[in-house]
């Protein structure tokens, strides 16, 4: 029993450290973000980088269809003219397979790109991966990337109803 136990202790130590290790190996404002190749909603492949010269909301989020998931897609959706207004172009990232973003898209009027990463490799390396063990979903973390390629802002404590108002007003005043 009490060998068990420690296992049990050790185990949680290490999953702990590596998700400590995950967030402190996370990109951070001023840092060049990570580029990438993922497929979209329709399986055409993007990369990150094809986005230089425009503000990049990359966000993460857990699952498509979700309340809090559907709550945060369908603002970014109704922000989205004041977005691409601000030079903005908003791209989603979750675990999810294209076929469950082109529902998810195609139900909600979705105008902009949601990304597969149903490997984890790109939400891992921006620091946004929950591992449940049973099974892995993205954290709601938003980066906010700069025309040049840059991080500007990263969120990680985002409300989903109210969070691409928060990058609109950010963007507003970037001179």
């Amino acid at each position: 029993m009490k060998i068990l136990f420690v296992v049990s202790v050790l185990l949680l130590l290490t999953l702990f450290a590596l998700r400590l290790r995950a967030v402190q190996d996370a990109p951070v404002v001023g840092a060049v973000a990570p580029d990438f190749t993922l497929p979209d909603q329709q399986g055409t492949m993007r990369r990150l980088s094809d986005y230089r010269g425009k503000w990049v909301v990359l966000y993460f989020y857990p699952k498509d269809e979700t309340p809090g998931c559907t709550k945060e897609a369908c603002a970014f959706r109704d922000d989205w003219q004041a977005l691409t207004a601000l030079n903005a172009q908003v791209i989603g990232v979750s675990l999810d397979n294209t076929q469950s973003h082109a529902r998810f898209a195609s139900k909600h009027h979705l105008p902009f790109l949601l990304l597969a990463d149903e490997r984890g490799a790109v939400v891992e390396r921006y620091g946004a991966i929950l591992d449940l063990v049973v099974t892995k979903l993205a954290k709601r973390h938003t980066y906010l990337i700069a025309p040049d390629g840059k991080i500007a802002q990263v969120y990680r404590n985002v409300d989903p109803g109210g969070h691409s108002r928060e990058i609109v007003e950010f963007l507003k005043h970037i001179p």
